[in-house]
């Protein structure tokens, strides 16, 4: 069974939010939408992945985004060299770099929020299931 997954949110300024994502965690613009039943929308993400994100505002009715500090995107980037380019990307296309509301993530990552309030982590690991016994 082939299951993609996309992550749809809301914000308050939509081509800024896509520059910001695809500079920041080098994010393609996969498809884009204008005016479909009030929305305007972009997809990121990269052509060769199960998911993509939906970033959207509405014309009709704005939607202001309610982020959390437990809302996260946690990308895990295992190589070290990798991981430091990834956090410079970051910063680079302004995402605040924040304190975490869960230490855990500070442990091997650095937490960021975009212009909306959400966060992003770039994990400093490889992901493992837990469930996975480890050799």
């Amino acid at each position: 069974m082939s299951i993609h997954l996309r992550i749809a949110r809301p914000v308050l300024d939509l081509c800024r939010t896509v520059a910001q994502y695809k500079q920041g965690l080098g994010f393609e613009e996969l498809a884009h939408f204008a005016d479909h039943d009030g929305f305007d929308g972009t997809m990121l993400g990269l052509s060769d992945a199960d998911f993509h994100f939906e970033f959207t505002v509405c014309r009709r009715h704005p939607v202001t985004p309610q982020s959390t500090p437990e809302d996260l995107f946690v990308f895990y980037v295992p190589d070290h060299q990798a991981w430091t380019e990834r956090c410079q990307a970051m910063r680079g296309a302004g995402f605040k770099e924040v304190e975490s509301f869960n230490p855990y993530w500070s442990q091997q990552g650095c937490t960021f929020e975009d212009a909306d309030g959400y966060r992003v982590v770039i994990q400093r690991a490889a992901w493992r299931s837990p469930l996975t016994p480890q050799s």
